[in-house]
């Protein structure tokens, strides 16, 4: 049994509400105010949410972790508030309203929900996946490219966790995450290390150094 169960998706923002706004669009999602300054994105199960959550610091360098979304055009997404950041032949680096990157498949019937894949930058993108599909369950395909796919995740909404080896180190804390549900310190003895404690959650980083939010079974 894997040590952690996917839960839901995290996205730093300086206006929780404006990219909330932007986004429950791009992904076909539906946007809930929580009242407390933050927004939460909801759809068919809690493991379609997607929070918003405010932060002081603006974003300085490139995401390490993004998202790959189904899209009807490009132009669709640039009425929304994108703009294109690269071309790409299979499909178009974008950025969203806070500069945020993340990649448009264009689709000639994209579905509602758009929701691709998640896409995790590493210096070592095997160990890195490895690690990924150990935690949370998923099967590893290897086919000996730059990056692993991560498939069938339990309860994960999206077809993909790619992990694709960059040459740039990390050098900033991700404005986008995942929340899990397992035992703290069960995932800290296969690697993770405990950043902070909090009354309802914990912030672990990944064996590169990538922060994740795990929350106690219910």
């Amino acid at each position: 049994m894997a040590p952690a169960a996917y839960k839901d998706l995290c996205l730093d923002a300086v206006d929780p509400l404006r990219l909330a706004t932007f986004w429950s669009a791009v992904l076909g999602l539906e946007l809930a105010d929580t009242g407390d300054g933050d927004a939460v994105l909801r759809g068919h199960t809690p493991q379609h949410s997607v929070w918003i959550n405010r932060v002081p610091e603006p974003k300085t360098v490139k995401n390490r972790m993004h998202l790959d979304v189904h899209a009807a055009s490009v132009q669709e997404l640039l009425d929304l508030g994108a703009t294109i950041v690269d071309e790409q032949p299979r499909w178009t680096v974008m950025a969203d309203p806070e500069g945020g990157e993340f990649c448009a498949f264009v689709r000639e019937e994209p579905p509602a929900y758009r929701l691709y894949e998640v896409v995790l930058d590493a210096a070592d993108h095997r160990a890195v996946g490895r690690w990924w599909a150990d935690l949370l369950g998923g099967r590893c395909i290897d086919e000996g490219k730059d990056f692993v796919s991560i498939a069938d995740v339990p309860g994960a909404p999206f077809e993909y966790l790619d992990v694709g080896t960059v040459p740039e180190p990390k050098t900033a804390k991700n404005r986008v995450h995942l929340d899990v549900v397992g035992d703290t310190a069960e995932i800290v003895a296969r690697g993770a290390t405990l950043l902070g404690e909090f009354p309802r959650w914990n912030v672990l980083a990944d064996v590169e150094g990538n922060e994740f939010c795990v929350f106690p079974p219910s």
